[in-house]
């Protein structure tokens, strides 16, 4: 599964003064202040009583003082931040804040944790108190939003003696830059595919076929009808007579999957009501997390995985490989993936897929059709890769547009933006028809719904050994 290095690196540092003047009158002591405002009333009635005021306010500036001169310097106060995992979408992230601190007295801390909006909306605030010498913590919890590099700002913190008379305020720099990842799918659903395929593998290698494919698989005598491209020379000739090869069935695919991270990605998608609790994401980063599963699962199946995120240009290139290190590439990569303001070019990306992979694969190819009234770009880069490989087209629909569709119109702006998505809804199905007729697996699917789809259709082409 996916490596505990992908966990961002704990920081520790020390404090420093947060400005010249990095100190403050607590509430406690104003209202102090104010109360001697109280031994002011007396004096109206005799002028030698209102002196009871200064003396007071006098005395709470005096331990207000004193107060302040038994708090250690802030460079006697250590901080660090850990994380419990590595951010991901659609998951907690919880985040440990440590303060341990080398002066004489207790001290009651409020922390204040500068994250990014990527990583939380608000800013956290939180209080603990660190003995002398004694390490103090509390943890709170976090949901990223945005997928991507998020700098982490520093920490700051406000500390007093338990009197609260007074506090001083410190920074720590706990800067760092923590990458928000895809959603990473580690529950019960995920180990129901990786089960199917290792039940689809165990098939496959029972009912194999010698004479398919390009996998090597043994020597044996010529025999009248084979092909003379499979005879093996040197065999030939340390025997004596003609020697050919036999192959079977290649149990090992390269797998692509392509994202498109063009304009049409960057909208954002609803959750149902029954996810209250999830955020809303765009439909490139459902793409991504399904990219993630996807990856995982053809690993584990034995697959070559390959990776290409392209816009205007390429963004992202991974040639097909195995293995952990070869996920934890793939991760890093989709986690950098960035939508663009710009339509995708599709025949750049397929010309370079071509390139990069010039024997039959599987190609896993998120995107979505634009609406015009020419066919897409898409549509025909999709039909220059069906020459040559084995295609999943995978659209993401748009719920928005077939929920006007259906509605039954009530007065004439509701007639005429049900026929237009109407009118939009049979082209999208028309174009989808249009590869299906030339070969291509094609799927139109909610972005919430798309991770399970796909690895089911992957498995689908697994079990009947379409590649």
């Amino acid at each position: 599964m996916i490596a505990p290095s992908l966990h961002p690196e704990t920081v520790r540092a020390a404090c420093r003064s947060h400005g010249r003047m990095a100190f403050g009158l607590t509430t406690r002591t104003i209202f102090l202040l104010a109360a001697g405002l109280l031994l002011a009333l007396p004096g109206f009635f005799d002028a030698r009583l209102g002196y009871g005021m200064l003396v007071w306010d006098a005395l709470v500036i005096l331990a207000v003082v004193l107060d302040g001169l038994r708090l250690p310097a802030p460079q006697l106060i250590a901080v660090e931040r850990n994380w419990s995992n590595a951010p991901s979408l659609d998951s907690e992230t919880e985040i440990e804040l440590a303060v341990e601190q080398h002066g004489n007295i207790t001290l009651e801390c409020r922390l204040t944790d500068d994250l990014p909006d990527a990583l939380i909306a608000a800013p956290v605030v939180r209080s603990l108190r660190a003995f002398p010498g004694v390490r103090a913590a509390l943890r709170y919890r976090i949901q990223p939003r945005e997928r991507g590099d998020a700098p982490a700002g520093a920490l700051f913190v406000r500390y007093a003696s338990p009197l609260r008379l007074i506090e001083r305020w410190a920074v720590a720099p706990l800067e760092q830059t923590v990458r928000v990842y895809p959603a990473l799918r580690q529950g019960e659903d995920q180990q129901i595919f990786l089960a199917r395929s290792r039940q689809i593998d165990l098939q496959l290698r029972q009912v194999r076929q010698r004479g398919l494919g390009r996998d090597f698989e043994s020597l044996r005598e010529y025999l009248e009808g084979d092909d003379l491209r499979d005879v093996c020379w040197t065999a030939t000739a340390r025997r004596g007579q003609l020697i050919t090869r036999q192959y079977q069935t290649e149990r090992s695919q390269a797998v692509w999957i392509v994202l498109d991270a063009g304009r049409l990605l960057q909208g954002r998608t609803t959750p149902a009501p029954s996810d209250a609790g999830r955020l809303s994401h765009s439909k490139l980063d459902h793409a991504c997390s399904t990219a993630v599963a996807m990856a995982q699962l053809a690993l584990y199946s034995g697959d070559r995985v390959g990776l290409l995120v392209y816009g205007r240009a390429v963004q992202q290139r991974i040639l097909p490989g195995r293995g952990g290190a070869h996920l934890r590439q793939i991760v890093e990569a989709l986690a950098q993936a960035h939508a663009e303001s710009s339509e995708a070019d599709h025949l750049r990306a397929t010309a370079a897929l071509n390139r990069l992979q010039p024997r039959r694969s599987l190609i896993l190819w998120i995107t979505d059709l634009a609406e015009t009234a020419m066919r897409p770009e898409v549509v025909d880069g999709a039909i220059q890769l069906l020459r040559r490989h084995v295609l999943l087209f995978v659209a993401m629909a748009q719920p928005d547009v077939e929920a006007i569709a259906r509605t039954r119109p009530k007065n004439i702006e509701q007639m005429f933006r049900a026929s237009a998505a109407q009118e939009l809804t049979t082209r999208r199905e028309l174009l989808l028809a249009r590869l299906r007729e030339q070969g291509a697996l094609t799927l139109d699917l909610d972005p919430e719904k798309l991770t399970s789809a796909v690895l089911n259709q992957y498995l689908k082409v697994k079990e009947r050994a379409m590649v």
